[in-house]
């Protein structure tokens, strides 16, 4: 796949699949504009592939649930490179815990991320894709916002309102344009999942058909080929990116 002249936002892009999919867009030709929270020696790991590939990139410190924030940095953006072709909402976290004792706090934290932060980011970008009468939407939602997961009433809550959400965008934009769609990764080998106890990973492998747990990589793919020309006439779907663990 062939990303040259395309510009590409990436959020939650210092780590992770995040970090995947900005390596691969730019080796794929993409100018890439890294969005993120916090310095990490991950995210100059990230950097430094992207160097490797000759690619050219921007990094932007950004709180994706702070609309005003939001606004000014793609506003910005766009008058510094022009145009916006790809967005990719990645930016995401985990504060689990039964409902019975999750914080109040905790359960809005990680709707403020996790969704009302692909509210802004979508909202910013795609008033400029409609103006170009183009552009890639492709939301990073969780099979666990299909299936529930006991001890993420909140993250579930938020991947299944990015479901919700890229569906309805996907009907408003079509029109325009602009494909709107999602990712559903199952058991991706993170940071994230690398802090669960052996028992639940060996209890998750069980129920996953392929019989191994997915790389950043593989979700990494999937975004490659929704960026791309090849799926023009795909919009509004969720490509489960699982090994077969929701069928």
């Amino acid at each position: 796949m062939d990303f040259s002249g395309k510009t590409a936002i990436v959020t939650g892009a210092s780590r992770g699949i995040g970090s995947a999919v900005a390596v691969k867009l730019a080796q794929a030709g993409a100018k890439v504009v890294l969005v993120y929270t916090s310095e990490s020696d991950a995210l100059k790991e990230t950097i430094g592939k992207i160097e490797e590939a000759g690619a050219e990139y921007i990094c932007r410190k950004c709180d994706v649930s702070d609309a005003a924030a939001v606004k000014e940095m793609v506003d910005s953006l766009v008058k510094e490179v022009g145009s916006i072709e790809i967005l990719v909402n990645n930016a995401g976290i985990t504060k689990d815990g039964l409902l019975m004792r999750m914080k109040e706090e905790d359960f809005d934290r990680v709707i403020d991320v996790n969704l009302k932060g692909v509210f802004n980011m979508t909202k910013c970008v795609t008033k400029y894709m409609m103006k170009k009468r183009y552009g890639k939407v492709i939301n990073m939602a969780s099979v666990v916002g299909i299936t529930g997961n006991a001890g993420q009433a909140n993250y579930s809550a938020s991947k299944a309102g990015v479901i919700g959400f890229t569906k309805s965008v996907a009907r408003e934009l079509a029109s325009r344009n602009i494909n709107v769609n999602a990712i559903a990764p199952g058991f991706i080998e993170t940071d994230m999942t690398a802090v669960l106890p052996e028992d639940i990973k060996t209890g998750m492998l069980s129920g996953i058909p392929k019989a191994k747990f997915g790389k950043p990589e593989d979700v990494a793919d999937a975004v490659m080929f929704l960026a791309g020309d090849m799926s023009d006439y795909i919009t509004g779907q969720v490509l489960n990116v699982d090994g077969g663990m929701v069928m």
